[in-house]
């Protein structure tokens, strides 16, 4: 009799295999071991047909009943269930305890298909000789947009162009806990809407702590300075 295609499917397992009609059922427990990593005596079978209808793959005697014996259609599933407890399983999907190999540095940069030997030849990062100035030319780009645009602690502004995020200037310079060179502008919102209250990353800029977020940091071109007086949510109660 010819193989039939059934779906494997167990916790950590979902594949298509080839079952042998002629095969025992504790010949079939044995073939799934390594595929489920279920222990034959551990393992519940049960054949799933087209109908939904669910048959268990069991006998008295395993070793002489055979495959044969059950309705194998092409396509149904082979439902394998591990019947130790959860606490006697083993945990496939937890990597915490497995042994990783970490490749030497040394190694890695002797390598010549990495991604480190393709920035070496592009001349990339770090190994760009002009890279210091291109990041000079960003810091003066930002100090020459800060200046042209009036930025300055104490000034009102409001932030990307939304008109509803009205704040003041309260810092302008570094902030070397975001990523990137050159000036930020911190504001503080007249409104509770921004990502911190003046500190980030354990770094206080402006102001003391506070579970109102009011403070952003934001670059120059986000900021628009100006006449923006805090908005008076009750102004327009007058037209009603």
């Amino acid at each position: 009799m010819a193989d039939v295609p059934l779906f494997v499917i167990s916790d950590y397992v979902s594949s298509e295999r080839r079952i042998t009609p002629s095969w025992s059922i504790s010949q079939l427990k044995a073939k799934l071991e390594p595929i489920t990593g279920i222990p034959p005596s551990c393992q519940r079978i049960s054949l799933k047909t087209s109908s939904n209808e669910k048959i268990a793959i069991e006998a008295p005697d395993e070793d002489s009943v055979y495959l044969q014996q059950f309705p194998l259609v092409p396509y149904a599933e082979l439902l394998i269930t591990d019947t130790r407890p959860v606490s006697a399983r083993p945990n496939f999907s937890n990597t915490a305890d497995v042994e990783k190999y970490v490749l030497p540095e040394e190694e890695y940069e002797k390598k010549t298909d990495s991604v480190l030997a393709w920035k070496k030849a592009e001349k990339l990062g770090r190994f760009d000789p002009n890279a210091p100035s291109h990041e000079q030319a960003k810091i003066a780009a930002l100090a020459q947009e800060i200046e042209a645009r009036g930025i300055a602690v104490g000034k009102r502004c409001k932030v990307g162009g939304d008109d509803s995020r009205r704040g003041e200037i309260m810092y302008v310079g570094d902030v070397k806990e975001i990523p990137g060179v050159g000036a930020w502008v911190g504001v503080q919102l007249d409104e509770p809407v921004g990502k911190n209250d003046g500190s980030i990353g354990g770094t206080r800029y402006w102001g003391g702590e506070s579970e109102l977020k009011r403070g952003v940091f934001v670059r120059p071109e986000r900021v628009e300075v100006g006449d923006f007086p805090v908005l008076d949510d009750l102004e327009d109660m007058e037209e009603i």
